[in-house]
């Protein structure tokens, strides 16, 4: 057996999993808050404060369902979509909870990498980010909404554009393409679909500078939050409605695909989150080895206990979920002995926490 020789730093990185403000911080990087079940909120708005040195913002909560809800109807009143909803709650029906069942609520966000103006759009999290401009001496913030986008075949495209026009109550020209698909299906689809509860734009539409891209409302507002459009990012109609006054033309968009997110919060702890990619090459493998390069990166030069067994799991299931990744205990006790090279030359790697060598000075066999 190879015995590698290294300096001790084992007594470092102990200490620093014991202090007391350090769990702290671990613990409060996974905070959740219990929410009344007869709490409601203002329906799809989310506000948050941006913090200086932090890229995450919001709190993971619960809920208990009511007699009546369902899923849908639960991530609606807090701002959270089908997808991301089915993911943090896979033991729970979609359309009857049962009264009284607990549910999480994911409302905890890495906040998408880039700059943070104007508006973003992770195709991947199915999530768009509003940076609302601010006056001197106000803090900034960021709107977060949940969103539809392009199916597998009809891909919302990715780039850097504007919102180029705006409409209230449009009607809909749909193109030829669509037109023949709902024929192939059985379908009747008119060239112009008039304003009204018939039309799938909804009330609000934002042109981008993408021929034939739009960021509308939906008169199914139970479908947002899936992979279901023609490659338009549908809204939910309280959340456009919201934002329409206050997009002016020239707005800048920014649309990416992003399905792994690092970021640290306030207290110094690295997390991450995870989605499927829309993506038909992707594989619990490919998302392994992204997020490994991901964080592995992230934590380069730093002295930082990834609790890399943790970020596996987090990569396989891909669940949505904002994860910490401090490893908050030693993987294994060590008994301490006195005068014993093998406990005096233990090394944490930097790059790979969840790991220890052992070695002495010289090889022994």
């Amino acid at each position: 057996m190879r015995l590698i020789q290294t300096s001790s730093r084992i007594g470092l990185v102990f200490s620093l999993l014991a202090s007391p403000s350090f769990l702290l911080a671990a613990e409060d990087a996974n905070t959740r808050t219990d929410i009344n079940e007869d709490t409601t909120r203002q329906a799809g708005i989310e506000h948050y404060l941006l913090q200086d040195n932090s890229d995450v913002v919001g709190q993971v909560q619960t809920v208990k369902a009511r007699q009546d809800d369902t899923l849908i109807d639960i991530g609606r009143r807090f701002g959270i979509g089908y997808e991301e909803m089915r993911r943090a709650n896979p033991d729970v029906s979609v359309w009857l909870p049962g009264e009284g069942t607990e549910v999480l609520i994911p409302t905890r966000f890495i906040l998408p990498p880039g700059p943070r103006e104007g508006v973003v759009v992770n195709i991947a999290e199915m999530r768009l980010y509003y940076y609302p401009p601010t006056k001197e001496g106000e803090t900034p913030e960021v709107e977060t909404y949940p969103v539809s986008v392009g199916r597998m075949d009809w891909k919302t495209p990715l780039g850097e554009t504007t919102i180029t026009a705006k409409a209230k109550d449009p009607a809909w020209y749909p193109p030829a393409s669509i037109i023949k698909e709902h024929a192939e299906d059985g379908r009747s689809l008119g060239r112009v679909v008039p304003p009204g509860p018939d039309n799938p734009l909804g009330r609000h539409v934002l042109r981008l500078n993408i021929p034939g891209y739009l960021i509308h409302g939906t008169n199914r507002p139970e479908g947002v939050g899936m992979q279901v459009t023609h490659g338009c990012i549908r809204m939910l109609p309280e959340d456009i409605d919201s934002l329409f006054s206050r997009l002016p033309v020239g707005t800048k968009v920014r649309l990416i695909n992003s399905s792994i997110k690092t970021g640290w919060s306030q207290s110094g702890i690295l997390n991450v989150q995870t989605y499927p990619s829309l993506d038909e090459k992707d594989t619990p493998t490919k998302r392994i080895d992204d997020a490994f390069t991901a964080v592995t990166t992230v934590v380069e030069g730093k002295r930082y206990p990834v609790d890399f067994a943790r970020l596996k799991r987090v990569a396989e299931n891909a669940t949505g979920m904002t994860e910490s990744l401090v490893l908050v205990e030693p993987p294994f006790e060590i008994e301490r002995r006195i005068n014993d090279p093998l406990y005096d030359n233990l090394e944490l790697r930097e790059s790979l926490y969840s790991h220890l060598e052992m070695g002495t000075k010289n090889d022994d066999a």
